[in-house]
């Protein structure tokens, strides 16, 4: 069993990294490739709930708000990972992730209210001066660069807030809702700012592609990783988790060719991120063996 769930692990992190394949392949802007990937994610989640696992999506208000609040910042994550490969390349999106790790060192224990870990601290600074130096030697993706940064800023507020609601309602109700509000309030901001009249602005060929994003590439895998949390640990998952970036960069390498093709010192950079989070989730799995 361990070794299935394994296998599974490895496929849902395989299917994330695919996701910026299909963000660069669809040519619609990350505007309406966000709408509506977050519209058709719901609208599979929703289905999966009420009808194959018959559960019911009553939450409170308080929960619903709090869902909402988060779900609008995974909006927001969503956006700048996809206008990042589009003014830059998968590449660059993909490396800027790992900013990610840094962000929640110093998020995490202020809003789970513990200590500062000395080495996430180390950690932070290496991926700091590795993200300095990718933009000094990719300058001329710098607007892609401060896109992958801010998504990292977002997408570590999803994480860490998060973190706090599991256990609250049951884990689809969480996916489901955080999703159908995050999509529900980018409508709200595009009717009041007459953008929504540009949804319309897409082709069957991308509305198909985003379909696929949003089921197979998108509901399946939050939901399969939520699953997982019964055989495998939380270090495990955040540890393959972290390899990512790697599967999406080197799938972008061989599909997209010239346009991935980076200097070595962004490959060298990147590797040194990757092997820094990695060497510090090896750390705190002693730690925690040596506190056990």
């Amino acid at each position: 069993m361990h070794k299935l769930a394994l296998f599974r692990l490895h496929l849902i992190v395989f299917l994330w990294g695919f996701t910026a394949i299909l963000g660069k392949l669809i040519q619609a802007n990350a505007q309406i490739l966000v709408f509506y990937r977050m519209l058709f994610a719901a609208f599979f989640l929703y289905i999966y709930i009420r009808v194959f696992r018959k559960e019911s999506i009553k939450v409170s208000k308080k929960i619903f708000l709090q869902l909402a609040a988060i779900g609008f910042a995974m909006a927001l994550h969503w956006y700048c990972f996809f206008h990042s490969i589009k003014v830059s390349n998968v590449s660059i999106a993909l490396s800027c992730l790992s900013l990610s790790t840094l962000f929640a060192s110093v998020m995490e224990p202020v809003i789970f209210k513990r200590k500062i870990d000395v080495s996430e601290v180390v950690m932070g600074v290496v991926i700091v001066a590795c993200i300095l130096l990718i933009f000094k030697t990719e300058f001329r993706f710098k607007e892609g660069i401060l896109y992958g940064v801010l998504c990292a800023i977002f997408g570590t507020v999803f994480s860490v807030f998060n973190g706090k609601m599991f256990g609250r309602t049951s884990s689809g109700n969480i996916i489901f809702y955080e999703i159908f509000s995050g999509w529900f309030m980018l409508m709200v901001i595009y009717v009041f700012s007459g953008q929504i009249f540009q949804m319309n602005e897409i082709s069957y060929r991308d509305l198909a592609l985003i379909g696929l994003l949003a089921s197979v590439f998108t509901a399946f895998p939050m939901l399969e990783s939520v699953n997982l949390m019964k055989y495998i640990s939380p270090f495990t998952l955040i540890l393959t988790v972290n390899l990512e970036p790697v599967y999406g960069i080197i799938l972008a390498f061989f599909i997209f060719g010239e346009s991935e093709h980076m200097s070595p010192v962004f490959y060298l950079a990147s590797g040194v991120m990757i092997l820094a989070i990695i060497v510090n989730g090896f750390i705190k799995a002693k730690k925690q063996k040596t506190l056990l």
